[in-house]
């Protein structure tokens, strides 16, 4: 990896000076929106932007103990995953065309006078 990965205080104070708001706003912001993942997960959270959180079954299935080689059965459970959404994965890959800013309406033409 190129560098470090921001810590929460970080993301945190980055937040905060983009936005105007102060630190403790934000963090209770960061709160809720986890918090609301964690409660809506089972039913898919979207993250616009971002990706979303789906839980998924997984069906049972026979595996290998690495140490010893030994067959052994790994049983069905669920699992969150999370799926990145194709804007988020052009815009850290730079593959793509990245989503150019809405265009303003254009100010209607002036209409000339014909001269005789």
């Amino acid at each position: 990896m190129a560098g470090k990965s921001l810590t929460q205080t970080q993301v945190i104070q980055n937040l905060a000076e983009d936005e105007q708001l102060t630190k403790k706003q934000v963090k209770a912001l960061l709160d809720n929106l986890a918090a609301l993942a964690y409660k809506e997960a089972k039913n898919g959270f979207i993250l616009p932007g971002l990706g979303k959180l789906v839980l998924v079954q997984r069906k049972a299935r026979t595996g290998r103990n690495p140490a010893t080689g030994e067959t052994i059965k790994i049983p069905a459970k669920k699992v969150v995953k999370f799926k990145v959404s194709k804007t988020a994965k052009d815009a850290i890959l730079g593959t793509g065309t990245p989503k150019a800013a809405p265009k303003k309406a254009a100010a209607p033409a002036k209409k000339t006078a014909k001269k005789k």
